[in-house]
């Protein structure tokens, strides 16, 4: 078993797409990045390659290369999930947290679980999603920014010898 943590930061910016968790949020701002700056995707992303000892998603899929200009970051999952599938790795269970003050995501939690389980392959009750402000404190607290954190264990599963 391997557990590997992932971080990613985001600036919100007017005249962007809010993606969170794979799940499209309507609200005035959405994150600024190469690809759609799904924070969470990304933190999980991290955290799955660094579990592996992949590297990270910046060395996979660089915001130099156009291929992944506005990317839906659910294919980027899918892609750490086969590259530490490749490794022969599985998901046990992933943890997360997002840390932004608006819009409220409780509403949208049980759909993120959803996305991020069916990308994982493994289940909803596998995929944890909690939220937190910084009561007005910092670049999160002004939204100018938001953060994701993600803590995933992977085990390599013991091949049967007859």
């Amino acid at each position: 078993m391997r557990i590997g943590f992932g971080i990613d930061f985001h600036q919100l910016v007017p005249g962007r797409d809010f993606w969170l968790g794979g799940v499209h949020i309507p609200y005035h701002k959405g994150a600024l990045g190469h690809s759609d700056a799904d924070v969470l995707l990304h933190a999980i992303c991290d955290a799955l390659l660094g579990a592996a000892c992949l590297g990270d998603i910046g060395l996979h899929f660089p915001d130099t290369a156009a291929e992944y200009k506005n990317i839906d970051s659910k294919i980027l999952l899918q892609k750490c999930v086969a590259l530490i599938g490749g490794k022969g790795y599985k998901i046990i269970n992933i943890d997360s947290s997002i840390c932004l003050e608006a819009p409220k995501i409780k509403p949208y939690v049980k759909q993120m679980q959803q996305v991020i389980a069916k990308a994982c392959n493994i289940t909803e009750e596998d995929v944890s999603v909690k939220a937190t402000t910084t009561e007005k404190m910092g670049f999160v607290g002004r939204e100018e920014g938001l953060v994701a954190y993600a803590t995933v264990l992977i085990h390599k599963p013991a091949k049967l010898v007859l």
